[in-house]
């Protein structure tokens, strides 16, 4: 059965759409979140179609699934706010990027957290260079009950963080800390997501905030770089230190709080300053 576990807070003019990670949840979002609302800004930590419940209901979805959860989001931030901004975890930064690429006129800057085109940090297999096969077994309908099993660290590197997060999540709460494997058809699925949207970094004029742990365990730093050189509008670099994956609960949460208020402030005060100048 999948639980509500989004979040509303809000806040000034200025809004933020948080946008968490596959088999993920919005609590991964949730102190990014009420830090930004703190910051003053109006934020809604949404839930992906098929997230918070079990396997099946996950499977049973797919990207342009996920996709139309987060346009149905943007839309409803769109309705309180004059400047909304998307930022995503994971797979949620992905899904932000395609968000920017498809409505430029709706989304004014980009919050890009440890984005992952694919599955390359140092804690993946080896053999997980053959994932490129998963599309190929979704089409022939071969192995699809099979998961990619989590492994410690599971994206944190604070200890404490992680032997709760592992407890919550192999406990079977997945509306509290997401589902503990990744299904080989909703891998598939973030497969195909992650070609479409490098076809459209290049329409991805807003500006971007690119954080991503530079010893990240899941996906390596390759795929910030990848963000960097192919977007079409300004962007800047962010690497954390001290945090694996997750960054926005990791050691480092703070930071990236910090950095993301400061990014999506500066350009809602260029977009006022700029409109007294457009209306004349």
């Amino acid at each position: 059965m999948i639980k509500s576990a989004d979040f509303y807070f809000e806040g000034g003019r200025a809004g933020v759409l948080l946008i968490h990670g596959l088999t993920g949840t919005p609590n991964e979002m949730r102190t990014v979140g009420k830090g930004l609302h703190r910051a003053g800004f109006t934020v809604y930590g949404m839930q992906l179609a098929g997230h918070c419940g079990d396997v099946d209901d996950l499977v049973r979805t797919g990207w342009k699934d996920w996709y139309a959860s987060v346009l149905e989001g943007v839309d409803r931030l769109r309705r309180d706010v004059d400047h909304c901004f998307v930022a995503g975890l994971s797979m949620g930064a992905v899904l932000a990027l395609k968000a920017a690429a498809d409505r430029p006129d709706d989304i004014a800057g980009v919050g890009v957290y440890g984005a992952t085109f694919r599955y390359d940090g140092w804690n993946i297999p080896w053999y997980w260079r053959l994932s490129f096969l998963l599309p190929w077994f979704k089409r022939l309908n071969l192995f699809q009950d099979k998961t990619f099993d989590e492994e410690p660290p599971y994206g944190l590197k604070d200890e404490r963080l992680r032997a709760a997060v592992s407890s919550s999540m192999l406990g079977g709460d997945s509306a509290d800390a997401g589902l503990p494997g990744n299904p080989w058809p909703s891998l598939a699925e973030l497969i195909d997501l992650s070609a479409t949207v490098r076809r459209q970094l290049r329409q991805v004029r807003a500006p971007c905030l690119v954080m991503h742990a530079a010893e990240d365990d899941m996906a390596s730093v390759g795929n910030a770089h990848l963000v960097m050189e192919r977007v079409g509008g300004p962007a800047k670099l962010v690497l954390l230190h001290d945090s694996y994956h997750m960054i926005t609960v990791d050691r480092e949460r703070r930071e990236v709080i910090r950095e993301s208020a400061e990014f999506f402030s500066d350009i809602a005060a260029q977009r006022e300053g700029a409109a007294p100048q457009a209306a004349r």
